[in-house]
């Protein structure tokens, strides 16, 4: 595993980090002890990076963060959180909060479920559009002051929010998606994080399972949130499988897995870049992993590019803007 620093003025983090998300029922039921035991594999491994936000499962994601760091020193782990999520009790999405007074209190519930003095990355799940970003930045970085926030992060956001965010406080990366399959962030966002220092933490490298070589059609559980993602849906699910099939006779050619292939491809766009893989089980991760073994050729990287050229994709449409609800492929933006 090598390390890197994020952003120009981030932390030293591992070349792939885990993302918990999968853990807490977001891709309908999952295994705890096998949750716990892919974060162990992982740090195991030398993945530093843990990313998590305290909407998931409402809280569950952190606790069990918790859980699986009991053994481990603290400063071993990079732990970022993302917060502002509004959620009720049927689970469902009902808004966006990033007032100065909501990051303080989200921070101190995050300390708490975590089990830990400082969190090393905190950031707005989303913008909200009824504060500035710079009141919410400005109150994070009251929490660096005070010690209980090491660095700032940013997720889903554009241009001209990421420049008002940087103006007032530092920021080491930018979480947003970024995958053959969606690749929005080459229109300008990408160009502007490199020209303030700042790194992109890649989610979606799999687009959501659609590219790992796993995913079938018609198999998704009702708990599943993708059930109601357009890319997995009519006549799009289709094209985008048609799509995978040309990215796995690539794979095949080299002797790699769909998955690893996507992986490699994100990676290979930057040394800015760290790919963030959602394995919650210890086959997958070591499938991931397998990707720091794949090197792409000029050759493989044009072949890729036939196979899956931008925009290419169904029911993926990136809106660079703020985006109204927090799964980035609502069908507004599809």
């Amino acid at each position: 595993m090598q390390y890197r620093q994020l952003g120009a003025t981030g932390p030293n983090v591992s070349e792939l980090g885990l993302g918990c998300m999968g853990m807490s029922g977001m891709y309908g039921p999952s295994d705890r002890a096998e949750s716990i035991a892919t974060v162990h594999a992982a740090l195991d491994a030398g993945i530093n990076l843990l990313d998590t936000g305290d909407f998931y499962g409402m809280g569950h994601n952190e606790m069990l963060i918790a859980e699986a760091l009991k053994a481990r020193r603290r400063e071993d782990t990079i732990i970022s959180v993302k917060f502002g999520a509004l959620r009720d009790p049927g689970a469902g999405w009902i808004g966006f909060n990033a007032r100065p007074e909501a990051v303080k209190t989200s921070l101190a519930y995050s300390l708490q479920r975590l089990g830990v003095d400082y969190i090393d990355i905190y950031r707005p799940a989303r913008l909200d559009p009824n504060v500035p970003i710079e009141e919410t930045i400005g109150a994070i970085a009251e929490m660096v002051k005070t010690g209980f926030v090491k660095h700032i992060g940013l997720s889903e956001v554009g241009s001209e929010t990421i420049r008002r965010a940087a103006a007032v406080h530092p920021i080491v990366d930018l979480q947003i998606e970024y995958s053959l399959m969606s690749r929005g962030i080459e229109d300008g966002i990408l160009e502007t994080c490199r020209d303030l220092g700042i790194a992109i933490t890649a989610y979606g490298v799999l687009s959501r399972g659609l590219i790992s070589g796993h995913w079938q059609k018609n198999a998704t559980a009702a708990t599943d949130f993708r059930s109601h993602s357009p890319r997995f849906q009519g006549e799009n699910v289709d094209k985008n499988l048609a799509l995978v099939e040309a990215l796995k006779k690539i794979a095949e050619r080299k002797g790699v897995s769909v998955a690893q292939i996507a992986i490699a491809w994100v990676a290979a766009q930057g040394d800015d870049i760290i790919p963030i893989i959602g394995a919650r089980r210890r086959d997958r991760l070591t499938e991931s992993l397998g990707t720091l073994d794949v090197t792409l050729s000029a050759e493989d990287l044009s072949a890729i590019e036939k196979a899956i050229p931008k925009g290419a994709a169904s029911g993926t449409r990136y809106a660079e803007a703020q985006m109204a609800h927090l799964d980035s492929e609502s069908g507004a933006h599809s």
